[in-house]
């Protein structure tokens, strides 16, 4: 090895370093920016230790890259909070279809040399199937989270014998490349099944599951990346691929096991598709609360809790959220903020708006660490959370949600609702707690509701 080979390695190794413990601290808030820093220096070093690396000879493509890449990243870095979900699931694509390329690229090349092993072809084959599949199903779920597709699950006959049908036909034909890799004719049918299924595995999920579905192909990258690494001989990028690979499945189990749901349930179950029937069902009347009525509610209460969901980050509403907390601190009245494991459109989205508002993160609770308390709670407000405070999935046997834990906001004594309309949420599922008899529906903008709640508090105590 050269003096630059041990400089590469050495760097390869510091990034590794880096990205353990960068996720290591992303995992607690106290932490987190710490854990940025890291998996940014990381980055870095990974880069540098490869452009320094003896069997690159020319640095014309790596320039282009660069270019491109921070002429696309400072865009899609400058979207609000709310499009945060479909710039991940974007990002995933485009990891997915990096992998595919270089799969691709390589193959072509090899095939062109006659250097292809069936060790090679394994490893390509693989990279060209998840890197496809992860690239046009990230496209799907960003198009489902942007609304520019239907969120509701498209579901059709025979759809899952059809996908597995397709998958099996890809995994035959990459196997029977590996065997006689020369057969060229067989890579572009890999190609064109593998980007066919990630479209056909995403349309039958509905918006509900989209949370569980970007952790998902967040795994399917990362082990993309694993095969990529094989592929170019690079045991960093095996070691960050497998790292990625193993953080998204274990997420993705956590937040199936919130929603009390299996892996097949969420790719096959078709999440959401009750949603037609319940949309039909007869209007119901409503109890309706003024700004006045809700700062008089808070006024007289002791102990308060804040349901945040994705109303509240269209809304843009969690700096008026921080407003009526710090309003109800200054009266000793407890307030906590209840999050669901799969409140929003990604993993820890509420816990992201909050904490750009500042909210103390001492004030957030987990679903299980507030629910036992919910009967002792004077008021909830819900802020444009649906689906997770839903009383149906507890008893609802034909409801698409239930047996998904949900926040139990309907035991509190007093509930308020914070919606623009009775329109239902995400799953496209109606939801039994606005019709309740302890809850009250403030109809509005969540972030004009809250300011003229906070308003309101602060006249004299709040009451005239």
């Amino acid at each position: 090895m050269t003096g630059i080979d041990h400089v590469t390695q050495a760097t390869y190794l510091a990034a590794a370093v880096l990205f353990i413990f960068s996720l290591r601290w992303l995992s607690t808030p106290k932490t987190a920016r710490r854990g940025v820093m890291a998996g940014v220096l990381g980055m870095t070093a990974a880069i540098i230790g490869t452009v320094l690396h003896p069997d690159i000879v020319s640095f014309k493509w790596i320039v282009v890259a660069l270019v491109v890449g921070t002429v696309a990243g400072i865009p899609l870095a400058m979207v609000p909070l709310t499009a945060v979900p479909q710039r991940t699931a974007l990002s995933h694509a485009f990891g997915g279809l990096a992998a595919g390329l270089v799969g691709t690229a390589k193959y072509m090349l090899w095939l062109q040399d006659g250097a292809l092993t069936p060790f090679r072809t394994v490893a390509i084959v693989v990279e060209v199937l998840l890197g496809y599949l992860t690239f046009t199903g990230s496209l799907m779920a960003a198009g489902k989270l942007q609304e520019v597709l239907p969120t509701r699950p498209i579901t059709y006959r025979n759809q899952n014998l059809l996908n597995f049908a397709l998958l099996a036909v890809a995994i035959v034909s990459g196997l029977y490349l590996v065997a006689r890799p020369e057969t060229w004719q067989l890579f572009p049918v890999v190609v064109v099944l593998s980007l066919a299924f990630g479209v056909l595995l995403i349309l039958p999920i509905g918006g509900a599951d989209m949370p569980t579905v970007i952790s998902l192909l967040n795994s399917y990258a990362g082990l993309s990346a694993v095969a990529m690494g094989f592929v170019l001989e690079n045991k960093l990028l095996i070691t960050a691929g497998a790292l990625d690979g193993s953080s998204g499945f274990i997420l993705s189990v956590i937040m199936c096991k919130a929603m009390n749901r299996s892996f097949t349930n969420v790719l096959f179950g078709a999440f959401g598709q009750a949603a037609t029937a319940q949309a039909a069902a007869e209007a119901r009347a409503v109890k309706s609360a003024t700004a006045r009525d809700v700062a008089d509610l808070l006024e007289n209460a002791s102990s308060v809790a804040v349901v945040p969901g994705y109303g509240m980050a269209v809304a843009q509403a969690q700096h008026r959220v921080r407003e009526l907390y710090d309003q109800l601190a200054r009266r000793g009245i407890d307030c906590k903020f209840a999050i669901h494991p799969v409140a929003g459109r990604m993993p820890g989205h509420m816990n992201v708006l909050l904490a750009e508002a500042e909210v103390p993160y001492t004030a957030l609770s987990e679903m299980d660490d507030i629910n036992p308390d919910m009967p002792q709670v004077d008021v909830v407000i819900v802020v444009g959370a649906n689906d997770v405070v839903n009383p149906a999935a507890r008893h609802d046997t034909a409801s698409p949600i239930f047996g998904m834990p949900i926040i139990n906001a309907d035991r509190a004594k007093t509930v308020i609702a914070i919606k623009r309309t009775m329109n239902p949420g995400f799953a496209g599922i109606e939801n039994e707690l606005y019709y309740a008899d302890n809850c009250l529906m403030a109809f509005g903008d969540a972030k004009a509701v809250l300011g003229d709640i906070v308003k309101a508090l602060s006249v004299e105590g709040g009451i005239h």
